[in-house]
């Protein structure tokens, strides 16, 4: 078991908002649920304002704070550096600590344009002994892992049609205020970059394929919004996170897409469809897709996220149904560390296997899934989706050179 004695992991992770709270769970835990060869160690939190970075460190529990970022990469305890920014950050950063020897785990999508996302790339490339993952956490969720391996074992066939959706509704109140999810400068894009690239990534890891073209239409709902009140005071900020902010004074322009809808093909010549959008009212965390094959279908709902549901074409037509698997089995992926059958897991558990998952690799000189490389495939796919909407939703090919 992971014990005092083991190896340390010295963590900096940089930023601390809603992604932060994640990832501090995160790596508060995973030394408790999974045996691993090297013990992390919650050493730095970084952020800009002082007192809000030194309260954030108090609550989430690091062992001190900091508030510029490039002295943190270069201090030789660091062994790990977290990247819980906006979009317009992840490259800047990533690639000094890359330069400086330190694994990086970095938020998605990996940043907020495909040069940023290849000069990602390029820079993990020439740091060859570093991890370089980005975090595309909904594939570490037992039942989309299941997923994955009935399709591989031939659970339903060959592979015909996907549908895939990732619906909110938190930005459907068209007087909630401006924050940087709403800045194409910070965040790239919109419902598209923020929640479409999780899907794009699910549907790939799930079937094992990825999109080889795409059309696609954006639209924005709301032209402006009121400006963001400035951040409570720190002693008002713990406790539950919030993405929404509170408004000000005056209104400023949105600049992103508040929905996105597109099609593809993946490499079998399979049809995929996606959606989108933070204005789908009654809908909170809807991460969804649905997978049809030749011999059966795959169903999933995040907000049911510890069932996946199984059609198996191959019986009887008058005893055909959808059945529900109950993914809270020990044999389940990632499931043997936790509870007894039938006691679910919730929306922090995908965030430790994906610091478990990290951490093995680093011991064991494995790739760390999935890679920046990875991240590239869907920033070009975010590209190409963003092009077709610009030109009148028309075919867009993505390039496919990066291994997976």
């Amino acid at each position: 078991m992971t014990t005092s004695s083991t190896p340390p992991l010295r963590v900096a992770m940089i930023g601390y908002a809603f992604m932060g709270a994640a990832h501090s769970q995160a790596w508060r835990t995973a030394a408790h649920v999974a045996e691993l060869p090297l013990r992390p160690e919650m050493a730095v939190v970084v952020g800009r304002h002082a007192d809000s970075v030194s309260a954030a460190a108090n609550h989430l529990g690091w062992q001190e704070s900091a508030t510029v970022w490039r002295q943190v990469i270069e201090r030789p305890d660091i062994d790990l550096v977290d990247i819980c920014t906006p979009g317009d950050t992840h490259a800047e950063i990533a690639t000094a600590a890359l330069a400086a020897g330190k694994h990086v785990l970095c938020e998605k999508p990996l940043a907020n344009s495909v040069a940023e996302a290849e000069a990602m790339v390029a820079a993990a490339a020439a740091a060859p002994a570093q991890q370089a993952m980005v975090g595309f956490t909904y594939r570490r969720t037992p039942a989309v892992a299941l997923a994955r391996e009935m399709v591989a074992d031939g659970a339903i066939g060959t592979v015909r049609q996907v549908r895939a959706q990732y619906l909110q509704d938190w930005l459907s109140d068209e007087n909630s205020p401006l924050t940087w999810r709403m800045d194409k400068e910070k965040a790239g894009s919109g419902a598209l970059g923020d929640i479409g690239a999780h899907i794009i990534d699910a549907v790939e890891f799930v079937t094992g394929q990825r999109l080889t073209g795409v059309a696609g239409r954006l639209e924005t709902f709301v032209k402006q919004r009121p400006v963001a009140a400035p951040p409570a005071p720190p002693a008002a900020s713990p406790g539950r996170t919030s993405i929404v902010g509170t408004a000000g004074e005056g209104y400023g322009p949105v600049t992103v897409d508040d929905a996105a809808v597109f099609f593809g093909t993946l490499e079998s010549g399979a049809l995929a469809a996606f959606e989108a959008s933070r204005f789908a009212l009654g809908r909170k965390n809807a991460f969804r897709f649905e997978i049809n094959g030749s011999d059966g279908s795959l169903a999933f709902d995040f907000e049911s996220m510890n069932v996946l549901e199984h059609y198996d074409g191959r019986i009887p037509a008058d005893r055909a149904g959808f059945s529900r698997i109950l993914v809270t089995e020990p044999t389940h992926p990632y499931l043997s560390s936790w509870w007894p059958p039938g006691h679910g897991l919730g929306y922090e558990h995908g965030f430790t296997h994906q610091v478990i998952d990290l951490v093995q690799a680093i011991a064991s000189g494995g790739i760390a899934r999935p890679t920046f490389a990875d991240g590239l495939h869907v920033q070009q796919v975010l590209s190409a989706v963003e092009a077709s909407s610009a030109a009148g939703s028309g075919w867009q090919p993505i390039p496919l050179e990066q291994e997976h």
